[in-house]
């Protein structure tokens, strides 16, 4: 798919998400971009992505709400009367351990990392069919068998060690990068490959792409 003048939701829209959205914004695309509790982040996201000479809106929403993802994707084709392509980025990281880990907690990190992608993409696929096809890249391959008569292709990527967290000790740091194959983290820009090769893609889907730096070999 040639991402000029297409328009491209990413749910999610800094720290990986917004080096995406650069990405693809030099690729001629246009953005719309989520955010629960990151406002600021996501108009710098818009910010970077019209400094490129390309459209973009942020637009609040709670992707783990069905309400939320049909009011994002309403938002998108208000904006710029049509959606291309679904990036499902948006995540939340816990760091309890096991045994202090609640319910709540299960329930709300399944609902941001999981459910949130089957609901924008139930949201966005109407849309899509309705201009010829579309793109779905999650960050797990379902749907795809069902969606490909209708040209949308659906693939998954599996980050592995990409950007470390902001407290992780830089021991720990280096030990991550010392247990990966090509002995480096490999930095925002390897996902936004990833997105631009899965987007551009017309006969890929129902794949998992690794972008792990071999881990998953060792």
């Amino acid at each position: 798919m040639e991402l000029r003048d297409r328009v491209v939701i990413i749910t999610g829209g800094k720290r990986i998400g917004r080096i995406v959205a650069q990405r693809l914004a030099d690729r001629g695309a246009d953005l719309v971009l989520s955010y629960r509790g990151s406002k600021a982040e996501a108009d710098e996201t818009v910010t970077d992505v019209e400094a490129r000479g390309r459209r973009a809106i942020a637009v609040a929403a709670d992707v783990s709400k069905a309400a939320d993802c049909t009011a994002l994707v309403a938002a998108a084709v208000t904006a710029f009367g049509r959606v291309d392509a679904l990036v499902n980025m948006a995540s939340v990281y816990g760091s309890k351990p096991l045994d202090q880990l609640t319910e709540a907690d299960f329930d709300r990190d399944l609902a941001i990392n999981l459910k949130s992608a089957f609901l924008c993409a139930q949201a966005a696929i109407p849309v899509m069919r309705r201009t010829g096809g579309g793109r779905i890249v999650n960050f797990a391959d379902w749907l795809a068998l069902e969606l490909a008569r209708d040209q949308i292709l659906v693939n998954a990527i599996a980050p592995g060690p990409i950007l470390a967290p902001p407290d992780m000790d830089p021991k720990e740091v280096a030990a991550v990068a010392n247990a990966t194959p090509v002995g480096r983290w490999g930095g925002e820009g390897q996902i936004a490959t990833a997105v631009d090769a899965l987007l551009e893609t017309d006969f890929i889907t129902g794949e998992t792409l690794r972008v792990d730096g071999g881990r998953h070999l060792a």
